[in-house]
C-alpha cells in the first residue's frame, strides 16, 4: 500500500520540483540581467571589480534572508590566508547552500618580511570569499565577473620569464614595477611577454 501510495505521489513531487526549477532558473536570469552602474565599478590589477557592499545590497533585495558562515579559515604559511565560507539562501521557495574558498594573499612591507597588517587580509580573505559566492550562487554582478579569470595575479615562472626579458631590454626596474602594481597581470601576460620580446630582437 505505501509502494502505491508512493508511485501515485511521484508525478506530483516531480511536477512541484520542475515548477520550482523553471522559477528559479527565471529569477536568476533576471538577476544575472541586472546593469552593475558604471560608477559602482572599479579597477584592481588591471582587473574590474565591484565593492561587497554593492553585492551585498543586491542580495538583500533579491534573496532576503541570506546569510553567510566561516566553516574553517587557516595561513598557508606566511604567503596567504585561506577561507571556506558556506552561503545559505532562499530561492522562490526552496532554501539552498553552496560552499566557497578564497584566499588573499598576506600583504609584506617592501623589501622585508615584516606583515603590513594580517588582521585586514584576513577580513580581505573573507570579503573575496562572500563576494565570489554571492556571484556563483546568485549570479549578482554578472555583467561584472561572469568572463573573468579566477586569479589575475602572475605565477612565479610568468615573473620569472618577464624579468629575464626586462633585463635582456635594461628596464628591469620598470618592469617589476608594473607586476607589483598590477599594471602586469594574468590578463596582459602575453601581450606584455610579446612587446619584450619584440624590444630584444
Amino acid at each position: 500500500m505505501a509502494n502505491e501510495l508512493q508511485i501515485i505521489e511521484q508525478p506530483a513531487v516531480i511536477k512541484e520540483i520542475n515548477t520550482a526549477l523553471k522559477a528559479i532558473t527565471k529569477k536568476h536570469k533576471k538577476v544575472s540581467n541586472i546593469p552593475t552602474p558604471k560608477a559602482f565599478i572599479k579597477k584592481k590589477m588591471g582587473m574590474d571589480y565591484v565593492e561587497y557592499s554593492t553585492m551585498r545590497d543586491v542580495a538583500d533585495k533579491e534573496y532576503p534572508g541570506w546569510s553567510w558562515t566561516i566553516i574553517s579559515s587557516e595561513s598557508l604559511g606566511s604567503e596567504a590566508y585561506v577561507v571556506h565560507g558556506r552561503l545559505k539562501w532562499y530561492d522562490c521557495g526552496v532554501w539552498r547552500e553552496g560552499d566557497m574558498v578564497a584566499a588573499h594573499r598576506i600583504q609584506k612591507k617592501k623589501g622585508t618580511t615584516e606583515f603590513v597588517d594580517v588582521g585586514n587580509d584576513i577580513k580581505s580573505a573573507n570579503t573575496d570569499c562572500i563576494k565570489k559566492a554571492l556571484n556563483q550562487y546568485m549570479n549578482i554582478c554578472d555583467d561584472v565577473y561572469k568572463n573573468q579569470v579566477d586569479d589575475p595575479e602572475l605565477n612565479d615562472d610568468q615573473i620569472e620569464t618577464l624579468r629575464q626579458l626586462a633585463i635582456k631590454a635594461q628596464i628591469t626596474e620598470k618592469v617589476m614595477g608594473q607586476i607589483k602594481n598590477g599594471e602586469v597581470n594574468n590578463l596582459n601576460f602575453k601581450a606584455s611577454k610579446a612587446k619584450l620580446e619584440r624590444m630584444t630582437a
